[in-house]
């Protein structure tokens, strides 16, 4: 079953079940791809499901971010449980050690040597991890290993 199934056989359980905070979650999710699909006119591969899925994501710590700031500690929960709903459709996340053993590979695999080399190495992981880890966190790791 593809992701798109996945995610419009979650929507018809969630509307049985009547969980209004996961239905609004997969209706936002839903028109994200669609509007993808019609802005491309393409129909929407899993790995191109997995991106919407990842950039609504960052979207949602961004706006944690803020809201807590801000102290609106009710509008930080209801992203936090959208942040929740959206992991679900992600691929298994990757391990610290995973990440640090799939970093040194394709370090020397580049022959990066400096930091100049920091996006010859992101090119080369970004298939690699896609949907499995936190490119943020993976950008840090890089610049830490080639500084």
């Amino acid at each position: 079953m593809t992701l798109k199934a996945q995610i419009s056989e979650d929507m018809k359980n969630a509307m049985r079940a009547k969980d209004s905070v996961r239905l609004g979650t997969i209706r936002l999710l839903q028109a994200a791809i669609k509007q993808r699909e019609v802005d491309e006119r393409i129909e929407l591969t899993d790995p191109d499901v997995i991106s919407v899925i990842e950039k609504m994501l960052k979207q949602r710590r961004d706006s944690i971010a803020a809201y807590e700031s801000a102290d609106r500690v009710d509008l930080a929960d209801v992203e936090k449980a959208e942040v929740v709903i959206l992991q679900t459709y992600l691929p298994q996340q990757l391990t610290e050690e995973e990440i640090s053993a799939l970093l040194e590979k394709v370090v020397t695999d580049t022959g990066a040597a400096s930091i100049k080399d920091m996006g010859k190495v992101m090119a080369a992981i970004k298939p690699l991890v896609a949907g499995k880890a936190d490119m943020g966190q993976i950008s840090g790791l890089i610049k830490t290993r080639l500084a």
